[in-house]
């Protein structure tokens, strides 16, 4: 039975390793993770796979998608999405040739008391591990030169458990994923901070991915 299946897949599936499909190519990747059992986050709803073109200088990777997101299917399609395409143009940046996904492609969220609506909920380490092989199967197809770290879960996931955002953000990071990661706050940080620090915010969200810019032009050949 299909039911029966499922439960097997969720109780002995480690990660998504084993999901990933050989001689892959970023539609099959994106077939294959719908299929994905890898953690419980499959229950919460939609797949959301990263998108972008095979051939991206820059990749840009967030903790997980949104509840507009979800609904949508697609990456930063929502609030948080409408600041960082208004960074990426004030940067000069063309999102159209980056490449956008998430450490976890799943929404995580819960039901708030008093109403219906879906409350973003932060993954746990163990639900970002076993999403990680996506993340790095779309790394290793696309092969960024630069990789932009949005928000404290995506930079944890690449740059491991130690690296603080709040400290090294916007500056250029070598890794073995791509010449230069660099980090700075999930743009709904923006969203989220008080009327009065939203200017501010929103203004040093900016610098960090102009900087971004200034890598991807130090790093090409």
């Amino acid at each position: 039975m299909p039911g029966t299946g499922s439960r097997i897949a969720v109780r002995h599936a480690a990660s998504a390793a084993e999901y990933i499909p050989p001689r892959a190519s970023l539609s099959r990747l994106r077939a294959a993770a719908t299929r994905c059992r890898g953690c419980d986050l499959w229950t919460c709803g939609r797949t959301v796979f990263g998108e972008g073109p095979r051939t991206a200088q820059v990749m840009l990777v967030g903790e997980q998608p949104g509840d507009q997101e979800e609904r949508a299917g697609h990456p930063f399609v929502g609030p948080s999405g409408r600041v960082l395409d208004a960074a990426l143009a004030a940067a000069g940046i063309d999102r159209d040739t980056v490449y956008v996904t998430n450490a976890v492609k799943h929404f995580k969220y819960e039901r708030g008391e008093k109403s219906a609506r879906r409350i973003h909920k932060k993954p746990r380490d163990s639900e970002m591990r076993a999403c990680r092989p996506w993340l790095l199967a779309e790394i290793r197809l696309t092969k960024p030169r630069v990789i932009v770290a949005l928000g404290a879960t995506a930079a944890r996931s690449l740059l491991g458990p130690q690296f603080r955002v709040t400290k090294h953000r916007g500056k250029p990071v070598a890794s073995e994923w791509a010449a230069a990661v660099v980090a700075t706050v999930h743009p709904s940080a923006v969203l989220r901070a008080p009327p009065a620090e939203r200017a501010r915010a929103e203004r040093a969200f900016f610098a960090d991915i102009r900087a971004v810019a200034t890598v991807i032009g130090n790093t090409s050949d």
